[in-house]
C-alpha cells in the first residue's frame, strides 16, 4: 500500500474472496482495504496510541440523516456523555486536500457542531478549531494531544 506520514502499526491483514480486507479495531470487523481505508486505519492507531485518544469514544463510518439524504462521517471523537467533539475526514493519499474536502466535512458540521474539524491523506493532517461566534475555523499547528482538547 502506501507509506504514510503516520506512525507503523501491527496492522491485521487479510483476504476475502480475492480481495485484500484489513481489521478494523472500532467495528471490530474486517473491511475491504482501499487507499482510504488504509488512512483511516493509521490515523486511528495514531490517535489511540500516540494521542491518547479513548479508543470507546471514537466511531467508524458514522451515519448521518438529512430528510432523504445520508451522509456518513469517516470518523468521530465523542466525549463521556456521547456528544460530538471532532469530525475526521480521510482522503487516499493520492488525493490532495482542497477547500472542496473542507466544505464536505463543514456540511457534516452543521448536523453535528463539534469542537475540531480533521482532515488526512495520510501525508498531510490539518486540525481546526472551531470559532463559532466567529463563524471560522483556526487552523491548530498540528493534531492536539486528547488531554488538549
Amino acid at each position: 500500500m502506501y507509506e504514510l506520514n503516520l506512525p507503523p502499526f501491527d496492522i491485521k491483514l487479510s483476504t476475502r474472496a480475492g480481495r485484500p480486507m484489513v481489521l478494523d479495531n472500532l467495528r471490530r470487523k474486517y473491511v475491504a482495504l482501499t487507499p482510504e481505508e488504509w488512512v483511516r486505519q493509521h490515523f486511528v492507531h495514531f490517535l489511540t496510541g500516540h494521542k491518547g485518544y479513548p479508543k470507546a469514544y471514537l466511531a467508524n463510518e458514522v451515519e448521518l440523516k438529512v430528510g432523504d439524504k445520508r451522509l456518513r462521517c469517516d470518523s468521530v471523537l465523542y466525549n463521556n456523555v456521547l456528544r460530538p467533539r471532532m469530525i475526521i475526514e480521510y482522503k487516499a493519499p493520492t488525493v490532495k486536500i482542497r477547500q472542496a474536502v473542507f466544505d464536505q466535512i463543514t456540511a457534516y458540521n452543521f448536523l453535528l457542531k463539534v469542537d475540531y474539524l480533521v482532515v488526512s491523506n495520510g501525508l498531510q493532517h490539518f486540525c481546526c478549531k472551531m470559532d463559532y461566534s466567529g463563524n471560522r475555523y483556526i487552523f491548530l499547528d498540528g493534531i492536539p494531544d486528547y488531554s488538549d482538547l
